[in-house]
């Protein structure tokens, strides 16, 4: 049976210039690189420059992944942001970012599910395409979570990073089988209970601050294992395909420690993990394709491999999504 797939036709991505070490970070608060790396495989992360906004890293990604692609945005049909740091409250920052492609037809939207919103950002895209909405779909991960950081906080402030990833989806046939190119399978979850556990202390309903981030960093680490494997193990539940059929695993770049205990739960090797954590911090939802990018171009991923893709954020969010590349 002849379906429709979303597949991957380039990705990109877009690092600031500014390296901040852990070396740097003990000069600002009471931490070590020892202390650092121990807990969560960090060495560094990337800081926007002054100025430098959301949609800035956004749009270098999205030229970037066109590029890769081989194509124009103006044979683009929609375009999907996930950002919890945009450049204003309105108008979207996706809408900032299609207008300096040179985009005015189609549409754009932000979503917004914090560290696992390129993931929801893919599902989205990958829905719109299957309903014949969209043939072509620019898919963006960018944050600026330097911003809302709390600076004398040492538990949080040493974690985030800054960054933008992107990839362009494309609506092609395929057979109906789990040796199609593509998306195979789609999986989202979210639990509003958790919302203390992980969140910003402003708004502007709230507060009308933007307010910090706040973390009570072992009540997530607590759940993030299960919560990952749930999504996980129901993709591959659900197309017939094992840990063992995966070519490669890209989870959300959060922590080392939480990266590798999922793999180990879920049976993974670790030589199967892209793991950019050490070099970008968590750099929340431009985490996913800003390791994806880096293992496509440095040769890693190749055509016919089987990608997972995962991440679990604020909310508590959580999904995955199965891909043939």
């Amino acid at each position: 049976m002849r379906v429709v797939r979303s597949v991957v036709l380039g990705c990109g991505s877009y690092l600031p210039e500014k390296a901040l070490t852990n070396s740097d970070l003990a000069q600002m608060v009471d931490t070590s690189d020892e202390w650092i790396v121990q807990r969560t495989g960090i060495s560094q992360r990337h800081i926007a420059a002054e100025g430098q906004t959301t949609s800035d890293l956004g749009y270098n990604a999205a030229k970037a992944a066109l590029d890769d692609a081989g194509i124009d945005a103006s044979s683009l049909d929609l375009i999907i942001l996930a950002t919890a740091t945009p450049d204003n409250t309105f108008p979207a920052t996706s809408v900032s970012i299609q207008h300096r492609l040179g985009m005015s037809h189609g549409a754009a939207f932000d979503v917004h599910a914090v560290c696992s919103g390129f993931v929801y950002a893919m599902t989205t895209a990958d829905a719109y395409i299957k309903a014949g909405l969209a043939k072509r779909v620019l898919v963006i991960g960018a944050e600026t979570f330097s911003r809302i950081l709390d600076w004398e906080d040492r538990t949080t402030c040493v974690l985030f990073g800054d960054g933008a990833g992107a990839v362009v989806l494309e609506a092609q046939e395929g057979e109906g089988t789990v040796d199609d190119r593509g998306i195979l399978t789609c999986k989202l979850r979210s639990d509003g209970c958790h919302q203390k556990k992980l969140y910003v202390d402003g708004g502007p309903s709230s507060t009308q601050t933007v307010g910090h981030l706040r973390m009570e960093g072992r009540e997530v680490f607590k759940h993030a294992v299960g919560m990952i494997s749930d999504v996980v193990d129901d993709a591959f539940s659900e197309t017939g395909l094992t840990a063992d059929d995966l070519t490669w695993f890209v989870p959300h770049q959060a922590n080392k420690r939480i990266i590798d205990s999922s793999a180990k739960k879920l049976g993974i090797d670790p030589q199967k993990v892209v793991c950019t954590v050490q070099k970008h911090g968590n750099t929340s939802a431009a985490s996913v394709p800003l390791a994806l990018t880096e293992a496509r171009r440095d040769g890693r991923i190749k055509t016919g491999d089987l990608v997972m893709l995962e991440a679990m954020g604020g909310g508590f969010t959580w999904g995955s999504v199965l891909l043939r590349w």
